[in-house]
């Protein structure tokens, strides 16, 4: 069985010259790729109480989901602004390039409620810190995060400390 790592493809120069990037469309499109990130994600949630898991559009959705659903849980979305039905609470954050807003519905988590954050990658941690403030903002307790990869090189972990940070597979560049 091959490990999870040798499912992801690296496309070098991608989207500019000297980044490699990591596709995990290749996980996605071989099914024991996907059973293992599946897998993997709920191995670092082992032992974790937690209440509720969250993820961020949209590939926190592909994996966020089948863990929720593993653990009978329910999923809380975060999307970016304007993209939700019901009163929501904002986030602002920094990109590269630039800046973004992620949102929550305001009723989606509860005081006190513990919650396992997924994603597919860390890279700058911006999007992340941003889902924390929300979910705190809220009254809610993030007692672990969980991610299909990381990029070390950008540091985006420095952004999380002190909270419960795991990735299954770590890229030591950017």
């Amino acid at each position: 069985m091959k490990k999870l790592e040798e499912y992801v493809r690296s496309i070098p120069d991608f989207p500019e010259p000297g980044i490699i990037f990591r596709d995990v469309t290749s996980i996605l499109q071989d099914a024991e790729g996907l059973h293992l990130a599946i897998d993997g994600l709920l191995k670092s949630l082992e032992g974790v109480e937690h209440d509720v898991v969250v993820g961020p559009e949209s590939r926190g959705f592909i994996f966020g989901v089948p863990v929720a659903y593993e653990e009978r849980k329910g999923f809380v979305p975060v999307r970016k602004q304007g993209k939700l039905p019901c009163e929501v609470i904002s986030e602002k954050y920094d990109l590269e390039y630039g800046s973004a807003v992620v949102e929550m519905h305001k009723d989606a988590i509860k005081p006190g409620q513990k919650v396992a954050i997924v994603d597919d990658l860390i890279a700058t941690g911006g999007t992340t810190e941003a889902i924390i403030k929300l979910v705190e903002q809220l009254g809610g307790e993030v007692v672990k995060i969980c991610f299909v990869m990381e990029l070390a090189g950008l540091k985006g972990r420095e952004k999380l400390a002190g909270y419960n940070v795991d990735s299954l597979i770590t890229y030591e560049g950017k």
